[in-house]
């Protein structure tokens, strides 16, 4: 399937590194040598040199990643996280995330390049950025820190996510 490129989008090639520089910044990417990338006409086509399996395994990967980086660069990427339980909080000090999840000390992430990170509220995050890498393992790195416990649910979570519940003790003895 061919990419088709916003207006407001300029996307160059130079040999295996493609460029695509929009609104919200510029990414870039080595893509493999196997696969041919061109742009004509305000769209990006992306093909394979054969049906050999990796090539054809390596034709979606590389369409994936170039859509993801033309969607990055106008729209942006975000995630949202939820922390659950008494006294977990975040709040930004500065442009850093500060996290308090029951350790002896609170815990300050800073964000890397590119990340912009906000705390709507105390219990909620949202990591945003161009690049869907790069906010995706942010995101899966705060959630690390205290992940959700099956029991009572406390830890950090996605939105949305679905944390499944396990029963107690039994408590009864006979």
């Amino acid at each position: 399937m061919p990419i088709d490129i916003p207006a407001g989008v300029s996307v160059s090639l130079n040999g295996p590194v493609i460029t695509v520089k929009g609104p919200k910044g510029e990414l870039t990417r080595t893509l493999h040598q196997d696969i041919k990338v061109s742009v004509a006409d305000n769209v990006i086509t992306v093909e394979r040199p054969s049906d050999e399996k990796n090539h054809r395994a390596l034709h979606g990967l590389t369409r994936a990643l170039v859509a993801n980086m033309v969607i990055g660069v106008t729209e942006g990427f975000k995630k949202e996280l939820e922390i659950v339980g008494v006294g977990y909080r975040a709040q930004m000090k500065g442009n850093k995330l500060a996290l308090t999840l029951g350790f002896s000390h609170p815990l300050e992430l800073e964000a890397p390049e590119g990340i912009k990170i906000e705390c709507p509220s105390a219990t909620s995050i949202v990591i945003s950025g161009a690049n869907k890498e790069h906010v995706g393992e942010f995101a899966a790195k705060v959630r690390g820190y205290r992940l959700p416990e099956p029991y009572k649910g406390k830890g950090i979570k996605y939105v949305g996510e679905h944390i499944r519940r396990k029963a107690g003790k039994a408590g009864t003895k006979k």
